[in-house]
């Protein structure tokens, strides 16, 4: 089996311990180390080879978004914050995920299965890749876990502590915030328009001032979204 070597970077060193631990339950990982600032960690990944990166945002002297942007070559980096609001500057940077504190066991595996997959991905153009991209996902809601295609899933809304998914034929209300739900959609094809809506760019009709239409629907674009949105269209 191979291993993955894995660099814990977090201020706080219960986080740090948390994180140790959830390793610990996956054979295939191997901590190399444990930093409480980002210097240290810059040090670390210059000398070493480090396939997934944990990493805390709100950290003295250097946060995680700004450590990020100064790394060449970056590995497989997972944020793990309690901060929700960095999740679209985050992905800008092609993390690999975004871990919301407190995060379940569960929810750190399906991290590291995407980090790892994306490991595979990385051989020589002459070499068959690893698995094909997914183009689904599985969620589950009022006792039953739903298939969605990424076609047919219009647009999702935040509403309250759920997330609203509205797909051409139904409408689902998982349990899960909406950042949650964006972590596990494709970027490229995905995109938040607003704090509370993430929608199908290939299901946008037109664009009329500070309104998104998918056919009738209508669905805002928030000022702190406008630019990065339009942006990711060509304009």
């Amino acid at each position: 089996m191979r291993k993955y070597t894995c660099l814990i970077v977090d201020d706080e060193p219960i986080a740090r311990e948390i994180v140790q631990t959830y390793c610990a339950y996956l054979p295939q990982l191997k901590v190399f180390g444990s930093c409480a600032n980002a210097l240290e960690a810059k040090i670390i990944l210059q000398e070493n080879d480090i396939d997934i990166l944990f990493l805390d945002i709100n950290m003295p002297v250097l946060d995680g978004i700004a450590f990020l942007k100064t790394l060449k070559n970056q590995p497989q980096v997972i944020f793990t914050t309690a901060y929700k609001e960095y999740a679209s500057d985050a992905f800008d940077l092609s993390v690999c995920d975004y871990l919301l504190k407190p995060f379940s066991l569960e929810r750190f595996i399906v991290a590291i299965d995407k980090a790892i997959d994306r490991l595979h991905e990385r051989v020589p153009i002459n070499q068959p890749l690893g698995r094909k991209e997914e183009d689904f996902i599985f969620i589950r809601t009022s006792g039953k876990i739903y298939k969605i295609q990424f076609v047919d899933l219009l647009y999702a809304e935040a509403s309250g502590n759920n997330t609203r998914l509205v797909t051409s034929e139904a409408i689902l209300l998982p349990a899960m915030t909406l950042t949650n739900v964006e972590v596990m959609l494709p970027p490229a094809d995905f995109l938040r328009t607003h704090r509370s809506f993430i929608v199908n760019k290939s299901k946008i009709t037109h664009i009329e001032g500070n309104r998104v239409y998918i056919g009738k629907i209508e669905i805002p674009i928030g000022s702190n979204y406008r630019e990065g949105f339009l942006k990711n269209l060509g304009f």
